[in-house]
C-alpha cells in the first residue's frame, strides 16, 4: 500500500499579549508537532500585525507561516490542537497543489 504524503501550509495567528517568551513556546509546541507528524519544509514568522477586527478584544497578533508535508490524516489532529489552544486567536490549513 502507497503511503499518501501531501504538501500544506498553515497560517497560526497567536495572541501576543502575554510575552514574547509564551508566543515563541506556543511557535515551538506547534513546530514540534508537526515535526512529529511530518516534515517541515519552511517556517516565515511574519511577526506582529494589526488583526483586520478585534479577536477577544485583542487587535495584535502574532503571525507564522508554516510550509510542510505529512499524511491527510495528521492534518485533523493538527486542527483539532489549533482549536482547543487558547493563545491561538485564529488559522488556516491549505493543501498545496502537487
Amino acid at each position: 500500500m502507497v503511503e499518501i504524503i501531501n504538501k500544506y501550509e498553515t497560517i497560526i495567528v497567536v495572541d501576543n499579549s502575554k510575552g514574547e517568551e509564551e508566543t515563541a513556546a506556543v511557535i515551538d509546541k506547534f513546530k514540534s508537532l508537526i515535526e512529529q507528524n511530518g516534515e517541515i519544509e519552511n517556517v516565515a514568522e511574519w511577526g506582529k500585525r494589526t488583526l483586520a477586527y478585534p479577536i477577544n478584544d485583542l487587535t495584535e497578533g502574532y503571525y507564522v507561516l508554516i510550509d510542510f508535508s505529512a499524511k491527510p490524516t495528521f492534518i485533523y489532529e493538527l486542527e483539532r490542537r489549533y482549536r482547543i489552544s487558547s493563545e491561538v486567536l485564529r488559522t488556516i490549513v491549505v493543501k498545496k497543489e502537487s
